[in-house]
């Protein structure tokens, strides 16, 4: 295994128990998972309640020879700032939707994560024998996800949109999200927000403005993801290096951009992933455009010994192929920093007499 396990984040298999994805997972030659709650995969609620439950998890991990380094929030988290509709019904729990009524799921979304970083610790405290047999990883206890945004809507300037109406957004994301951060520092938690569009963050500069909003709170960060950024035109290897102390978890994931037949920008038209008119769409891990080389090199640059975990997402290719074809790709060319200057042994004091 490499300084940094190579996992598979669970949230598109969610259509599979864990306990018959888990050994497909190990089949396809990954070092663990990045748990996601949703499907049966891991219960926010039966982790807090239900004393016998995450050792239930842990048992399934183990007998697998798996380990765990992260678990993931996205849908919840989303509709903690967004101006819910009815599609956020379809990916939300019942007790999270409730009457659906915007404001109420708001409130119960960020209750729903308050409870997600206490499942969290119980969680990582419970697999803490079973996952020192791994690679420590960075250490922190780490919950990836969403964020949402009242002002998504507002991307492009028209009707013209002042500053301090943007400033509105982010001091909504503040007042919501705060007390939630709160939270994961009582609990030693992190919260990577995965920087994405339709987030408070979706770029560089957003990204700086969300951290400024909740005052560089020490558990607020990052789950670095380039497929993101790059079809965005955003510098993704300057994004590794501007927020290097706030990276708490990284994402393999791969899109390629400048393509499609010019009908279908980067807003992507109203059209389905895969319509071959797209100017960008998700690839297999290797096949698109991100130059991992660089991302891995910026990676070990900032001394990130995190997890680098698959999202695999390529709905022209059989997922279990796609995501086997990732493993590799990503072990292959993943390699540990040096630990010495590779000109060291010039000076005659270094050199073996």
């Amino acid at each position: 295994m490499s300084l940094n396990p190579v996992t598979l984040f669970t949230g598109q298999w969610a259509d599979l128990p864990i306990a018959e994805l888990l050994p497909k997972v190990k089949a396809m030659g990954y070092d663990g998972v990045e748990l996601a709650c949703w499907g049966d995969h891991f219960d926010v609620y039966r982790a807090v309640h239900e004393p016998a439950y995450v050792e239930s998890v842990w048992k399934l991990l183990e007998k697998n020879g798996l380990g765990c380094w992260a678990i993931s929030a996205h849908l919840v988290g989303q509709a903690t700032c967004d101006l819910v509709d009815e599609r956020h019904q379809a990916i939300l729990p019942e007790r999270v939707w409730g009457d659906g009524v915007p404001e109420s799921v708001r409130q119960r979304a960020a209750a729903e994560m308050i409870l997600t970083a206490q499942a969290a610790r119980k969680f990582f405290d419970a697999g803490k024998n079973i996952m020192a047999k791994f690679p420590k990883g960075t250490g922190k206890a780490v919950v990836n996800g969403f964020t949402g945004s009242s002002i998504w809507h507002a991307l492009y300037a028209f009707p013209p949109t002042s500053q301090s109406y943007l400033k509105k957004g982010y001091n909504d994301f503040a007042k919501r999200w705060l007390p939630i951060l709160d939270a994961f520092e009582k609990q030693d938690v992190y919260f990577g927000l995965e920087v994405h569009p339709t987030e408070i963050a979706f770029d560089i500069v957003s990204a700086q403005r969300a951290l400024e909003a909740v005052g560089q709170h020490k558990r607020f960060g990052f789950n670095f993801d380039p497929s993101h950024l790059g079809y965005q035109g955003v510098d993704y290897i300057k994004f590794i290096h501007t927020f290097a102390t706030q990276i708490h978890h990284v994402h393999m994931k791969d899109a390629w951009w400048g393509h499609g037949d010019g009908t279908v920008g980067v807003f992507g038209g109203h059209t389905d992933f895969c319509d071959s008119r797209r100017a960008w769409d998700f690839r297999s891990v290797g096949r698109g455009d991100v130059k991992f080389e660089d991302v891995i090199v910026a990676l070990n640059d900032i001394r990130y010994t995190g997890p680098l975990s698959v999202e695999w997402e390529d709905g022209r290719m059989d997922r279990f192929h796609g995501a086997t074809e990732s493993c590799a790709f990503v072990k292959r060319l993943a390699f540990p920093p040096s630990a010495i200057a590779f000109d060291a042994a010039f000076d005659r004091q270094k050199q073996k007499k």
